[in-house]
């Protein structure tokens, strides 16, 4: 049967880093403040001609250098964001003109920090069906551009940057063994973000103030680690899998403090658990990715691997998978 493998991946960061003592400057807020409680050092920050489709774009070259594919030879785009600079068309279709990738249909998936996760889901599924395509999934966001600036309880969390996979269809073992997607819109004022005001008057409700990410840190905290736990579990027990064979969880880099409570819940020794939002902050959809990058290119996968990724965000989605690298 097949299954989806990756065979590249790739990243891209804006050159703008801005630390904590940087914030300290703009918000009532410290660096040990900051990192007592999330782990965050600095997080990158975009600039002009650094917006989320061309940042998306880059990150897709990196990963198709790593496989060996021209963007021509690319069937399927499929990006996770909520930060796009348009609305329409879609990003996918924007890197689709920036890369060339002439022969590819292309679409979003809004899941917010589970959009890698559920793109990768889907692409698997095609593979299934069609092994020969070659998909590019992307995750992608400019989280500085849904931020309010003045609220100390967000804007010290976030931060932008993209991160690809080139994924294709194969076997033997190898690929995506099983994946779990859940949600709840019931708790979605937990963890939001409004749009634009509507121009019809009759739609435009007084309660929205802008287009920016507002959260409940300790609600979301509270079912954020239970939930990838529980998603872990789902996915380890549908493959007859110990914690003990994994090789390495890349997790949503959140928060170092859920981390640390998702490894604890798991048994898993926090060494096993990769970790880079001392760096990044949370980027979202782009969490899973850039790690997974940064993972390979450190040589921390290697072949027969066993890996899981999980995630946890608006909406609430999240989920996880396991994968045999």
């Amino acid at each position: 049967m097949s299954r989806a493998v990756i065979i590249g991946t790739g990243s891209a960061l804006p050159r703008r880093v801005l630390s904590n003592a940087e914030l300290e400057e703009m918000v009532e807020t410290t660096d040990e403040w900051i990192t007592t409680r999330t782990g965050i050092k600095t997080r990158h920050i975009a600039g002009a001609g650094e917006e989320t489709s061309l940042l998306a774009s880059r990150a897709a070259a990196n990963a198709l250098a790593m496989a060996g594919l021209s963007a021509a030879e690319i069937d399927m785009i499929v990006v996770g964001t909520i930060s796009c600079e348009k609305t329409m068309p879609s990003c996918a279709c924007l890197v689709q003109k920036e890369l060339g990738a002439v022969n590819a249909f292309a679409f979003d998936v809004n899941a917010a920090c589970s959009g890698f996760l559920y793109s990768l889901d889907i692409a698997d599924k095609y593979l299934r069906h069609n092994p020969s395509l070659k998909v590019l999934v992307i995750g992608a966001e400019n989280l500085s551009a849904r931020t309010n600036w003045q609220d100390r309880n967000t804007c010290v969390l976030f931060g932008d940057g993209a991160g690809a996979c080139v994924v294709t269809g194969g076997g033997e073992g190898r690929g995506l063994l099983a994946s779990q997607l859940y949600a709840d819109g019931r708790l979605w004022e937990l963890l939001h973000m409004d749009s634009a005001r509507s121009l019809n008057p009759d739609l435009a409700g007084s309660a929205s103030e802008g287009p920016f990410i507002r959260m409940s840190g300790r609600d979301v905290f509270r079912y954020a680690v239970r939930a990838m736990a529980d998603a872990i579990g789902s996915v380890l027990r549908k493959e007859e899998v110990g914690i003990e064979e994994i090789a390495l969880v890349v997790p949503h880099q959140a928060n170092i403090r859920i981390l640390k409570s998702l490894a604890e819940h798991l048994g898993l020794p926090f060494e096993k658990v990769y970790v880079n939002v001392h760096k990044y902050g949370n980027t979202s959809a782009a969490t899973v990715p850039i790690a997974l990058d940064e993972a390979n290119r450190e040589g921390r996968l290697r072949n027969g691997d066993l890996l899981l990724i999980t995630t946890f965000g608006g909406g609430f989605t999240w989920g996880a998978a396991l994968i045999r690298w």
